[in-house]
């Protein structure tokens, strides 16, 4: 038993927890790992020293939250919802000439940099392209930063349809 290793799979399967989690912690140094080729193995050891440091024991699913470190297997997700929410979203916008696109980006980057830091560490990308007259902004964030930000670009577009119609009236 002492020269068993296991993969990150069978570590994550093993702890009820996602893959990148268990990079992580190798990553930190929370859990001992050796490289073998391009692969990472935990050995049984390493294994029972994380779970004895963070309190861990699959069979009798005692949890513990020392060292910032949520563990919880499936059955216990519902007991354990405190995790952060993050969302994505890509926003198409159509019909957009380049000064349409230097102002409403000009703008969503102004809104972005004044942002709240309590938003952490969200992220906004925008890409134009000319052949198809397209703005398209990629999101990344906390719901409110998302809702924040979908609100700035439906008022910025309100406004583009306000002077456009102003335009045609002239």
């Amino acid at each position: 038993m002492e020269n068993q290793f296991y993969t990150i799979d069978k570590v994550a399967e093993i702890l009820g927890m996602h893959h990148k989690t268990i990079r992580k912690f190798i990553r930190e140094g929370k859990l001992g790992a050796n490289k073998v080729g391009k692969q990472w193995r935990i050995s049984v050891h390493d294994l029972s020293v994380f779970m004895e440091r963070n309190s861990v024991n699959i069979n009798d699913k005692k949890i513990s939250k020392e060292s910032n470190i949520d563990f919880h297997t499936n059955e216990e997700v519902g007991d354990i919802i405190k995790k952060k929410i993050n969302v994505s979203t890509v926003v198409d916008i159509n019909n957009v000439d380049k000064d349409e696109y230097f102002r409403i980006s000009n703008t969503l980057i102004a809104i972005m940099n004044c942002k709240d830091p309590k938003m952490g560490k969200s992220t906004i990308n925008m890409k134009y392209d000319d052949k198809e007259n397209r703005l398209r902004v990629m999101l990344w964030g906390g719901i409110k930063f998302i809702e924040d930000m979908l609100s700035s670009i439906s008022l910025l577009l309100e406004q583009n349809d306000l002077q456009g119609e102003k335009h045609d009236e002239l």
